[in-house]
């Protein structure tokens, strides 16, 4: 005899289930107590950037010593800009990160050769002005992305800038369609209302944890996550 369905299970739309809990990733960290403040913390995701221009940039070696510090179930995110696919490549075979993130030009094609999931960063200019008409045509060449980052920067620019942008461009209609992840200037004292005035997958956070670029502060790590878990 078929049983009927308990009204206390009433069916959760994959919207709202999607939106239980914002993920929290923590970009350019360099040292290893960085990395354990950050897990202890309750951080989702690490960053970890590999591109030389960047004052967080890490050497392999470097970032060999801080992913063997990462604990189970955090995951690591290798982050590129318009790089060579060899440099990718090494990346891959020495330290296997769970995630690729991109933020320059890269195609569609380029990200997909690694056979790696991997996020996309987007610069503002999509979101405004001109950039609009171009939007769709980003988003439909990027169809096996696990998410899209939107930035304050350009388009093919690095972040870290601890800039934010007008979040009146924000994406709304369809954030949940392409995990859209937020980044550019947050901290502690813009979390929550970010969370709750656009309802982000996922917040980026780098300067807005940092004392100096890539040198993390536990104290700012703590306040972020508090105000993100009170949302």
């Amino acid at each position: 005899m078929a049983m009927s369905p308990s009204p206390d299970l009433n069916p959760i739309t994959p919207l709202l289930l999607r939106h239980q809990r914002t993920r929290v990733k923590i970009c350019g960290l360099t040292r290893l107590q960085d990395v354990s403040v950050a897990a202890m913390n309750g951080v989702d995701a690490l960053g970890f950037v590999f591109v030389p221009a960047s004052p967080r940039h890490l050497s392999l070696a470097q970032a060999a010593e801080l992913f063997a510090a990462v604990p189970p179930f955090v995951q690591t995110v290798a982050l590129f800009l318009d790089p060579a696919p060899s440099e990718v490549e090494a990346v891959i075979d020495r330290l296997s990160p769970d995630l690729l993130q991109f933020h320059g030009r890269e195609s569609g094609h380029f990200c997909r050769q690694f056979s790696r999931p991997y996020i996309k960063a987007l610069g503002v200019d999509l979101f405004t002005g001109l950039g609009i008409s171009t939007l769709n045509t980003v988003l439909a060449d990027h169809p096996t992305a696990r998410g899209f980052l939107l930035d304050s920067h350009a388009s093919g620019a690095l972040g870290g800038t601890g800039d934010t942008f007008d979040w009146s461009h924000w994406p709304k209609g369809q954030s949940h369609l392409n995990n859209f992840i937020l980044a550019g200037g947050l901290n502690a004292d813009n979390a929550q209302q970010a969370i709750s005035t656009l309802h982000p997958y996922a917040l980026d956070v780098s300067s807005g944890v940092e004392d100096a670029p890539g040198i993390k502060s536990a104290r700012k790590i703590f306040e972020f996550m508090t105000q993100v878990n009170h949302n």
